[in-house]
């Protein structure tokens, strides 16, 4: 049986879900390159390293977080929410996919960067260690979110009229 999809196959354009291999590979080459950067160039940075990407990444956790909430309570109906548009759960899709793999990216950054830093036995490592150790939290914070959305978005199984019993009658809450 071959595994590779005919040009005329409609599911060769399917998009799967977020393979977490692929993230750990992602992750773990970001390290690597980030180690390879710092131990070469952090003679060379004059500043500190910045807050800034950490609180963003944080402040996209939380607001993916949010939305996974928000788009499972509407997907699954639950009473006082509205219907969700389709077309925002692809886009959803989308964004939690890229941010699964942008956080894994930064994971593994701010990882090796951390990595490095703990080994350096300078005042300046020492003093950049907190906001490394904070970006590598938030980034995995993020790929924790966005593989939550990711999986919020999904469509609830339902059970097909052809898996029903004669006589069976449907419920609100299920079978009888």
């Amino acid at each position: 049986m071959s595994t590779t999809r005919s040009p005329q196959d409609p599911d060769r354009f399917r998009m799967g879900p977020t393979r977490v291999s692929t993230l750990v590979v992602a992750a773990l080459a970001a390290a690597a390159v980030a180690w390879l950067l710092i131990s070469n160039f952090y003679g060379d940075f004059a500043a500190d390293l910045p807050w800034l990407p950490v609180i963003t990444l944080a402040g996209l956790a939380v607001l993916e977080g949010y939305a996974a909430v928000n788009t499972r309570s509407r997907i699954e109906r639950r009473p006082g929410r509205e219907p969700v548009n389709p077309l925002l759960v692809a886009r959803f899709v989308v964004l939690a996919k890229a941010s699964a793999l942008a956080g894994a990216i930064f994971a593994g950054f701010y990882a090796g960067l951390a990595g490095w830093l703990f080994v350096e036995p300078t005042n300046a490592a020492a003093g950049d260690r907190p906001a490394a150790v904070a970006g590598a939290v938030a980034s995995l914070a993020l790929v924790a979110a966005a593989l939550w959305l990711e999986r919020s978005c999904r469509v609830p199984e339902q059970e097909d009229d052809s898996d029903r019993e004669p006589g069976d009658r449907e419920t609100p809450r299920g079978r009888l």
